[in-house]
């Protein structure tokens, strides 16, 4: 074991002979080890959060998403649709048409969009399991069209499912110059069944309505036109094999379609959400670093008054033949390893802490209360854990150097002073 290091340790583990000092260092280590499980903590809760924002995403959104780099539209028949399911790992591939209307429902109005599906839409398991009254539906029937309005939309509308003949009115403008402005002139309207309503995401829920694919491109003139091409990727293959998955399929349809489309995976759909939560998790763990370098402060009291305190030994040390560097050394890896010691008693604490939240669910979200889950979710990662590491290692490490540095050279300038 070096000197520096040897020296160090004794200083931190030996009693002092001014109590005070080891009362000090305790509340050093203690203050660092709860800041360092708050971040531990707190970073978890989000990356539990986030999880759960991404199997909601995931559940309605489609794993990749074609669309043209022009235009709004493009036509059926130009996408190799066939060619584009046979390859390994797509389940599905349909195409689907996205538009903005103008909802009513009784005396209700409201504006959102309805998104027209063929009927083996209800064929992806995890789009059954968004509908909440019933995990089985379709989007027509002889010559009923149903619509599917998310949670939120049903909501504004004032729509009850368990009342018969509940039904939404779909106003859309005409394409082309209007004669005047008015919803018989100027748009094309008609009505669809309501019997079931889905849930996910809160966006979509309040602005999107499921609809037949045919009955929307009549509604809106569109022949054979399509906005997207919706592609899902085999849940259970995603699940056993490598995310890149995702990105093979996505190279291998690039090389199908060339560069008039672009294909988007779910992070590039909900590209603005994902930079959201990452900006909201940097910012917390910004403001969590300042709260650990106020914790900070309490090192720097206990090596000052251990520097002080320990003015014979460093006497005795220099006459042994010791020099200012090996002085320094053994104050600074002093402050080190009460920063190192804190941090990894609050890393261990925050650990424990976060495993048993996330298998018993200790912390409650309320009581009561129509929740998607019941308990705070939480998700260690193994950056995060070596992340605060490294950020206790580098504040403890500055905090103890500048501090070993002036109380030394204080204290020496103290002794010229007396002589």
């Amino acid at each position: 074991m070096k000197l520096p290091i040897f020296i160090a340790q004794r200083y931190l583990l030996a009693k002092k002979s001014h109590n005070l000092i080891n009362i000090v260092t305790w509340i050093s280590i203690i203050s660092i080890s709860v800041a360092i499980f708050a971040m531990i903590f707190v970073l978890s809760v989000f990356n539990g959060f986030n999880n759960v924002i991404s199997e909601m995403i995931h559940q309605f959104t489609p794993d990749l998403n074609i669309s043209p780099v022009k235009g709004k539209t493009m036509n059926i028949d130009d996408i190799p649709i066939e060619e584009i399911a046979k390859i390994n790992g797509i389940d599905y591939v349909f195409p689907t048409i996205t538009e903005d209307v103008l909802f009513k429902s009784s005396d209700k109005q409201q504006i959102g969009q309805v998104k027209g599906v063929p009927d083996d839409y209800n064929k992806i398991g995890r789009i059954r399991g968004s509908i909440i009254n019933d995990s089985t539906f379709s989007v027509s029937s002889d010559k009923i069209n149903f619509g599917i309005p998310g949670a939120g939309m049903a909501y504004y509308l004032g729509i009850n499912i368990y009342q018969p003949y509940s039904t939404i009115q779909v106003f859309v403008p005409k394409r082309g110059k209007a004669s005047s402005f008015s919803l018989d002139n100027s748009f094309n309207s008609s009505k669809l069944v309501v019997t079931k309503i889905f849930s996910t995401q809160q966006d979509v829920d309040e602005r999107l309505v499921l609809a037949p694919f045919q009955w929307l491109s009549d509604l809106i003139e569109y022949d054979n036109l399509a906005t997207d091409i919706e592609i899902f990727i085999d849940d259970d293959k995603l699940q056993t094999t490598d995310r890149r998955l995702i990105k093979n399929i996505k190279k291998e349809i690039k090389n199908i379609l060339g560069e008039d489309y672009k294909v988007y995976d779910q992070y590039e759909q909900q590209e603005t959400l994902y930079k959201m939560m990452k900006s909201e998790k940097l910012a917390v763990y910004l403001i969590l670093t300042f709260i650990l370098i106020m914790a900070t402060f309490n090192v720097i009291s206990s090596l000052s008054m251990l520097i002080m305190e320990k003015r014979k030994d460093i006497s005795v040390l220099k006459a042994m033949g010791a020099n200012d560097k090996l002085i320094h050394k053994i104050f600074i890896n002093e402050g080190l390893m009460i920063s190192v010691v804190g941090g990894l008693i609050g890393l261990f604490i925050g650990v424990i802490a976060v495993l048993i939240q996330e298998h018993f669910g200790i912390i409650r979200l309320g009581n009561g209360g129509n929740y998607i889950i019941d308990a705070y979710p939480v998700a260690l990662e193994m950056t995060d854990v070596v992340l605060v590491f490294v950020t206790i290692t580098v504040i403890g490490s500055i905090a103890s150097f500048f501090t070993a540095n002036k109380s030394i050279e204080k204290m020496e300038d103290v002794s010229l002073n007396a002589r």
